[in-house]
């Protein structure tokens, strides 16, 4: 039986490659010490998640490490030895990042070294795949000409017909400081791959989102805001006139990708990780999706303010994913995501 480790696997991503895995016949050993509750307080916790997945998977082993604990992770890997390294975990949120600098660092940079180095010395050969951000890009994408749009904004030069690809630069740009500490850990989880051979992958994620995300202000755009609808909270648009895009990819189609790299790993290499062009939409056009799906007009503020180095329109060119692993592509519709956010939160919120 092939061993997975996933790092972060109470937050959405991870435990959505726990289940992926599990039914694929996987064992399966996830990383977690809850500390999004430390990051987000309890609207963040995630410890609900954990318990789902310690109750419906078989043999699912629970790690409580932080992996800022160098020797701990190092233990770890030294004595499972895992066919594969899964890591998702991080400091998540780029607006958080600038009250707890050091937090944000050690997390995101140092504690992917700290898997990096574990894994090169005890299981070098297992693929690495590394949940990066396209935060990476900092708010250079912003420098494309825009087209403005009734409810959204799109790019005019047609260059960037199909979204940004892994060949934007990733440098001279303000990258909050999550973007900084999570530009270092990609490098590094490149480098292992270059420098040492290992097969590893930097996974540029858009808007990653499902049911089982723990949404918050700071962090989890879609699923907080079908939260606020439901709880008649007031949703705030930060700037852009709320015709921000983002590119939202269901994280059941994130595993099916990890699952194609895993199977045929590359060295070193990046990837573009989002909904592409076709799973698009704009704040102004989720508040209208969620509300045909509930029922309930959106309350909403706008604070003219934009975030710091908030993308004004960002979406991923899937090309490269596409012709490296042909059999994958996005099965998950936006419409369809939007259903099961609701849904999912209607059961929670009862």
């Amino acid at each position: 039986m092939h061993r997975l480790l996933v790092t972060g696997s109470s937050g959405l991503i991870g435990s959505e490659v726990c289940v992926y895995f599990s039914r694929q016949g996987w064992e399966i050993h996830g990383v977690d010490n809850n500390q999004r509750a430390v990051f987000f307080g309890t609207q963040g916790d995630t410890r609900w998640n954990q318990q789902r997945l310690q109750e419906t998977l078989k043999g699912f082993v629970h790690h409580e490490l932080d992996i800022r604990d160098r020797q701990g992770v190092l233990d770890l890997i030294e004595s499972l030895r895992p066919d594969a390294i899964v890591h998702t975990a991080a400091q998540p949120s780029h607006d958080r990042a600038a009250a707890i600098p050091f937090d944000d660092f050690d997390t995101n940079a140092v504690g992917t070294l700290n898997l990096l180095e574990a894994a090169r010395q005890f299981t070098p050969e297992a693929p690495f795949v590394h949940l990066s951000t396209n935060k990476v890009y900092g708010d250079a994408p912003n420098e494309i000409p825009l087209v403005e749009l009734e409810t959204r904004w799109d790019y005019a030069d047609p260059t960037y017909e199909h979204g940004i690809s892994e060949t934007f630069r990733i440098d001279q740009s303000k990258h909050s400081l999550f973007g900084a500490s999570k530009v270092a850990a990609d490098i590094m989880v490149q480098e292992y791959g270059r420098y040492f051979g290992m097969n590893t992958c930097c996974l540029r994620g858009g808007c990653l989102t499902g049911p089982n995300h723990s949404g918050v202000e700071l962090h989890g755009f879609l699923s907080y805001l079908v939260k606020c609808n439901l709880e008649n909270r007031i949703y705030k648009i930060y700037g852009y006139k709320g015709k921000q895009v983002r590119d939202n990819i269901h994280s059941q189609d994130v595993a099916r990708f990890i699952e194609a790299f895993i199977q045929s790993p590359r060295s070193g290499e990046v990837y573009n990780l989002g909904g592409g062009k076709g799973n698009t939409c704009s704040i102004l056009e989720a508040f209208d999706l969620v509300a045909a799906l509930t029922g309930k007009p959106m309350q909403f503020e706008y604070v003219d303010q934009n975030r710091e180095g908030d993308h004004i329109c960002y979406y991923s060119d899937l090309r490269k994913m596409q012709n490296h692993y042909s059999s994958w592509s996005i099965t998950i519709p936006i419409d369809q995501i939007f259903a099961e956010i609701v849904k999912s939160w209607q059961t929670r919120l009862r």
